[in-house]
């Protein structure tokens, strides 16, 4: 009986792995408030593409272990996401007080996280932990059409630059061969 539990609670746990949406997919609209250096703003999907591809990351929670991790990641990466054309934002449940802090702090005013505090845009990805309040650790790359490019879940922040840098580079590579 234990053992059904504890294999049951893993499956919860691990099944919104396979529920993000696929590459093809158009990309849920969404307007939203955001931060980026502390200051608050209004945040548009759809105006955001105008300018290139997004890169839209789903994260637990501010000032968490692995959070504070992936944002130190993508802060350091944002120069290169720009070199590429692309905008990335960062997406939690947190409000937008708690993001003004982390968008300085970890961050390093670098690029903008968005409040979503009633969980509508993580649902609307299907980037949630079952039971819970929380994003799970998702990324998009968004195209400037609205299309989904790439998507990657993992509970670990480890490779959520790396693998949307690739998939940005891709695109790029593409878009200037008029593939």
């Amino acid at each position: 009986m234990r053992r059904s539990i504890t294999l049951f609670s893993s499956m919860l746990l691990i099944s919104p792995l396979y529920a993000a949406l696929k590459p093809g997919v158009q990309a849920p609209a969404f307007t939203t408030q955001a931060t980026l250096a502390g200051k608050p703003f209004t945040f548009s999907l759809k105006d955001a593409l105008k300018n290139g591809p997004v890169v839209l990351y789903f994260y637990p929670a501010a000032f968490t272990k692995g959070c504070t991790v992936e944002a130190h990641e993508f802060a350091e990466a944002t120069e290169k996401f720009n070199a590429l054309g692309a905008t990335v934002i960062g997406v939690s449940h947190d409000g937008i007080d708690t993001l003004n802090k982390f968008s300085v702090s970890e961050c390093r005013n670098k690029f903008a996280v968005a409040s979503d505090a009633d969980k509508t845009i993580s649902k609307a990805y299907d980037a949630t932990l079952f039971f819970t309040s929380y994003s799970s650790r998702t990324s998009y790359v968004i195209a400037p059409d609205g299309t989904i490019l790439y998507e990657y879940t993992a509970l670990s922040p480890d490779k959520h630059v790396e693998n949307t840098m690739a998939a940005v580079a891709t695109w790029q590579a593409q878009h200037k061969k008029g593939g």
